[in-house]
């Protein structure tokens, strides 16, 4: 590339992409919506607003799920040549090994927060960011397993937090079900996607260890455990809150998914993958709105 600023910026939004920062904001923002509207519901907004061990922690969260992402895509990064081309593509623009300084400098900014907020708070994020490499070592091509622990690694930063607050009932459990579930579900059907490349590289999944028949079957069983997880929170509380109306709303999404796993059009798995994706982001708008009602 003849023009060097074009290369420049070809290699920040290369390095962006590496480190899955749009994810990693997107986590944090329902990181800071469950925690002040869900866990956090007796402290009022000026103390979190100045709750400064919170923000250490949030803060040390994120630039623990930007490290994550760089060391797993460090280790895919032969299989992303197939699957995600232009992104591989940008991230060449910087050497691999920029890369892992980066995740080394993230994770080690991360644990001195951390140290300097409790001892706890660093074992904590110790155990988090030996996990994802552990996950983007080993488990990642590992049957089964590949799924339970990415979807964990994601929840890991929300349950940190529930136990902070010390903030359990019935109803959280039942929500943190329906979150584990539905991304259990989203990280499944993107293996179909990946299928060929994966069995070309090595990550023993779902798809491609029992096939697509026994595949859809697990995704249909799993879909029937969110319609029931889904029930008990609507009868639980009823329907008087935006976020129950969200779990209302969501048996039409699951069906529709049911739907569409079990039928023959060519980019059923994608449109399912995108649906769930997107009706995530809504249950975290949903959760934003009902604090806000009723908080303020």
């Amino acid at each position: 590339m003849n023009n060097p600023i074009l290369y420049r910026i070809s290699q920040f939004v290369g390095f962006l992409l590496g480190a899955r920062v749009f994810v990693g904001l997107l986590l944090t923002f329902a990181l800071y919506v469950s925690t002040f509207f869900l866990f956090n519901q007796e402290e009022s907004l000026r103390n979190f607003v100045f709750d400064f061990k919170v923000h250490g922690i949030i803060f040390c969260t994120v630039l623990s799920i930007f490290a994550g992402g760089i060391i797993n895509q460090f280790y895919d990064r032969e299989k992303d040549q197939l699957t995600k081309p232009f992104r591989t593509k940008l991230q060449s623009f910087l050497k691999q090994k920029y890369f892992l300084y980066a995740y080394l400098t993230l994770n080690l900014i991360s644990l001195g927060i951390a140290f300097l907020i409790s001892p706890r708070v660093f074992v904590f994020f110790l155990t988090y960011q030996f996990s994802m490499w552990f996950y983007s070592h080993k488990l990642s091509k590992i049957l089964i397993l590949n799924n339970l622990t990415f979807v964990s690694l994601t929840l890991y930063p929300f349950f940190g937090m529930m136990v902070y607050y010390r903030t359990f009932s019935v109803r959280l459990f039942l929500m943190a079900v329906f979150l584990f579930v539905i991304l259990l579900i989203i990280d499944i059907t993107k293996d179909f996607l990946t299928k060929n490349a994966d069995k070309i590289f090595g990550y023993v999944t779902i798809p491609n260890f029992f096939g697509t028949a026994i595949s859809k079957f697990v995704i249909v069983f799993l879909s029937i455990l969110l319609l029931i997880v889904s029930m008990l929170i609507v009868n639980k509380t009823g329907i008087h809150s935006i976020l129950n109306l969200y779990f209302a709303g969501g048996l039409f999404v699951i069906i529709l998914s049911v739907y569409l796993i079990l039928s023959t059009l060519k980019k059923s798995n994608f449109f399912v993958l995108n649906i769930l994706r997107v009706w995530v982001f809504i249950g975290i708008l949903a959760m934003l709105l009902d604090g806000i009602i009723k908080r303020f």
